[in-house]
């Protein structure tokens, strides 16, 4: 197992590459952005060292390789090389490494429940079989608490086929920010240009971006950079409907704390169910 600091954020700046749309289009982001691209250069010659020493040692042909920068993911295996170099369109998450790794040695998950409860499974897959041919996994799930303790901020998700689902369950609060984010160029300018009421060269506003929707639902082939929240629209009410009832039952499988939320409270001492807060949400 090999991890690198990069690509956090460091203080290099080589401003030769194009600026994403997500990022504002001034002077201040450019420079941000440069020193990304500085520490993505850095870790894919780190990743390459790793390589070279395992070709080195004669291992090269023996090595299960997963490389993931969070996602997306690269997976290569000397006994799977069917569709060596191709690109998969399947949708994977980090949650099927594990599946992965043992699949890849043939070995069992082992059988276990906590506090009494039903057996614990792997909620991913193996994803050997996506190395031999194209495999028609079209959906995908993703949750988080928060990114530090200070960033507390629960959020669910479902990616299926061209629509994307999220659930921000605490949305009438402010998203919140991280520190090292807080403290970049990019976001201090934004800040700067939005008190002082200048252009902020970004697609919304900062407003936008700390207070979201509690269901926004995007269709990632027509609208890729998700400026359009189709989750009010009539005409995808059906769409609305099918994804929020399968990330509801995938929250049930998966024994999410945080299933209940924001409407009501789980209770679990009798039998796991929701009891309303008669909150207003």
């Amino acid at each position: 197992y090999v991890a690198f600091h990069d690509p956090h954020r460091c203080g290099h700046s080589q401003p030769q590459y194009g600026v994403p749309y997500f990022i504002p289009g001034t002077p201040a982001a450019r420079a941000d952005i440069a020193a990304q691209y500085t520490t993505v250069s850095r870790l894919d010659q780190g990743i390459g060292l790793v390589l070279q020493e395992l070709r080195d040692a004669g291992f090269e042909n023996e090595t299960l390789v997963i490389y993931s920068v969070r996602e997306p993911m690269l997976v290569s295996s000397p006994e799977h090389q069917q569709r060596w170099e191709q690109l998969s369109q399947a949708y994977i998450s980090l949650l099927d490494i594990t599946p992965t790794i043992l699949d890849c040695f043939s070995l069992l998950y082992p059988s276990y429940s906590l506090s009494g409860g039903r057996p614990v499974g792997l909620s991913g897959r193996s994803l050997l079989p996506a190395l031999i041919s194209e495999p028609s996994w079209v959906t995908v799930y993703a949750s988080q608490s928060l990114h530090e303790v200070t960033m507390f901020y629960p959020m669910c998700s479902i990616h299926q086929g061209p629509y994307w689902l999220l659930h921000n369950m605490h949305y009438r609060m402010p998203f919140p920010i991280d520190q090292d984010f807080y403290m970049s160029p990019a976001f201090q300018d934004l800040l700067n240009r939005t008190q002082s009421g200048q252009p902020t060269g970004w697609f919304k506003t900062l407003n936008e971006y700390y207070y979201r929707e509690r269901w926004e639902l995007f269709d990632i082939q027509s609208d890729p950079t998700e400026r359009r929240n189709l989750a009010g629209d009539p005409a995808y009410a059906p769409v609305l409907e099918s994804l929020r009832d399968q990330l509801l039952k995938w929250q049930w499988q998966t024994e999410d704390p945080w299933v209940c939320e924001p409407d009501a409270v789980l209770e679990t001492k009798l039998k796991p169910q929701c009891r309303l807060l008669y909150n207003g949400l």
